[in-house]
């Protein structure tokens, strides 16, 4: 039985109106052809009646002598003879049964009486009783029926000596049309109600098609969804104008997947950094410990014997190893940064305290490069809410970059000025500049650019990543314009409270509009990961700060 049930939706959807319109069409026919029978019953039964009527005045007529004085029923309640004898005549019968009647005639002659009611009651006077079978063939469309009826003619005074009198007929078993014309309607309706379960048929496919079909456009959706084809959504020309249900149904799944696109977009896109983070850190771990590989062996041999030459590179591991401390401490910072373990420590301070004592600490390395380092701050406090710390390594790493990039005889200039509801910092450099193709990647970490300069090619390549999430972490933005052979200039700008600022898009994306002969990257709010830069080790005199793998 299972079988024979539709397994789809739409089928099933079609078949219960079908079902539906059915039981309503069955009912309303049953009810249809119960009146009509009823109907054409009572009809046949009035019919029937005034025939018995008809045929007991021609009775009545017959009955009567020609005289009009010998009485039809003395005395007693007997039947005159000569009337018994015409009303009972086969061929009189005959007459009224297959003629007048058509049906089985039954008559009855006495004496009558009326009741108070006004209800004439015939007595059948001995031998007034006369009987007459239906003989005669029906005519087309006619057939026996089982109906009875009865008609009394009198009470009638014919005779002085004859007493009130009457006729009863009862006719019963008649021809009729009554079975032909409910047989005909009966065969009306029954093509009436297939033809509307055809039409019911044809409607509920189309009307279960227009409702299933947007439920089949998302359960494929859905299906190559689950394939793996994550970019697949719902188009809008495919629901139609279905159902306010449906539709809201299919953009709820187009938002679903939107964001689990979006979501396992993130979560690879982490992966592949991860991937490449480690692969970068490897290398630059390589490079130092190759060093240090080397100088050991270097020691262990002949060389070791010479305290000249094993000073050297007992300072050449010394220098390494410093490298080494550096590397994994930037590292843990960015790793902090980039993780959200590291928690802001936000205090609504003067920010020109910050970077003067920043700049402060990178004096000593301007002056050993002979490069001029300049600082220009506002005259009143500039209060925002910010990490002195971190933004005090945001202003070093920055200065460390462009002393690095800044040949001897240049100047550095570093300037805070309000702007807006917050603070904007430029550090802005002489130096080489930076090429207009290597702008978009100058945040990315390990990367140092070309090999053209040395400095370009020295340094881990962190120095600006951890710029970049500090920045982010402050709900701020750096910018950065150059030109090769003019500078640099990088721009920081912060909000006065971090926290009142909504979350920013993940993942901004360098950009910027070059400005004549040169360009410029800008970078806002995002995610650290997604931007990266360069820093160096410290050496022999300066203080902290780091460098860009790639700047002025």
């Amino acid at each position: 039985m299972g079988r024979l049930v539709p397994r789809s939706f739409r089928a099933r959807l079609t078949l219960t109106v079908v079902a539906l319109v059915a039981a309503v069409l069955l009912v309303v026919s049953a009810i249809v052809v119960n009146r009509l029978d009823a109907y054409f019953a009572e009809q046949e039964e009035g019919a029937l009646t005034a025939r018995a009527l008809e045929v007991g005045s021609i009775v009545a007529v017959v009955a009567v002598p020609a005289s009009g004085v010998d009485p039809v029923v003395e005395a007693g309640n007997t039947l005159n003879a000569t009337v018994a004898d015409r009303v009972s005549a086969a061929s009189f019968l005959s007459f009224l049964a297959n003629a007048v009647a058509k049906a089985d005639v039954t008559v009855e002659i006495g004496g009558a009486s009326r009741t108070s009611s006004g209800t004439v009651i015939v007595t059948a006077a001995p031998g007034g009783t006369a009987r007459a079978a239906l003989t005669a063939p029906p005519e087309v469309r006619e057939s026996r029926e089982t109906l009875r009826a009865s008609a009394v003619f009198g009470p009638v005074q014919s005779g002085e000596l004859s007493i009130p009198w009457g006729v009863k007929v009862t006719l019963s078993n008649p021809y009729t049309t009554r079975a032909y014309t409910l047989a005909t309607v009966t065969t009306l309706l029954a093509v009436t109600v297939l033809g509307a379960l055809l039409a019911a048929l044809v409607m509920g496919a189309l009307i279960a098609g227009r409702f299933t079909r947007p439920l089949r456009r998302l359960s494929e959706a859905t299906h190559r969804f689950g394939g793996g084809d994550l970019a697949n959504r719902v188009p809008a020309a495919d629901i139609g104008t279905a159902y306010t249900e449906v539709t809201d149904l299919a953009r709820q799944f187009n938002l679903m997947a939107g964001r689990l696109e979006e979501s396992v977009g993130l979560v690879r896109r982490d992966r592949d950094r991860s991937r490449e983070f480690l692969a970068d850190v490897s290398h630059e771990l390589r490079t130092p410990i190759a060093a240090l590989r080397m100088n050991t062996e270097l020691l262990q041999g002949q060389a070791g014997d010479d305290s000249a030459t094993r000073r050297e590179f007992l300072e050449s591991s010394r220098v390494q190893l410093e490298r080494l401390d550096w590397l994994a401490q930037n590292l843990l910072d960015l790793s902090k940064l980039e993780s959200g373990l590291l928690a802001l420590d936000l205090r609504p301070d003067d920010l020109r305290t910050t970077v003067e004592s920043a700049v402060e600490q990178a004096e000593a390395a301007a002056r050993r490069r002979e490069v001029g380092l300049s600082l220009e701050l506002p005259e009143s406090p500039l209060r925002i809410r910010h990490d002195p710390q971190r933004i005090g390594q945001v202003v070093g790493n920055l200065v460390g970059n462009a002393l690095k990039f800044t040949p001897r005889g240049g100047h550095v200039l570093v300037a805070l000025r309000p702007h807006r509801d917050g603070a904007q910092l430029e550090v802005a450099d002489t130096g080489v500049g930076i090429d207009a193709a290597e702008l978009p990647h100058i945040f990315e970490r390990f990367y140092r650019g070309s090999s053209a300069n040395e400095a370009r090619g020295s340094g881990s390549g962190l120095g600006l990543a951890i710029v970049k999430s500090i920045v982010d972490m402050h709900a701020g933005r750096i910018n950065v314009e150059s030109r090769v052979g003019h500078g640099s200039t990088f721009s920081v700008t912060l909000v006065r409270d971090p926290r009142a600022v909504s979350s920013a898009p993940v993942g901004a994306e360098p950009g910027g509009t070059p400005a004549p002969g040169g360009a410029s990257a800008a970078s806002g709010a995002g995610t650290a990961g997604e931007a990266a830069g360069a820093a160096e080790p410290p050496t022999s005199g300066a203080a902290g700060g780091g460098d860009m793998a790639i700047s002025s």
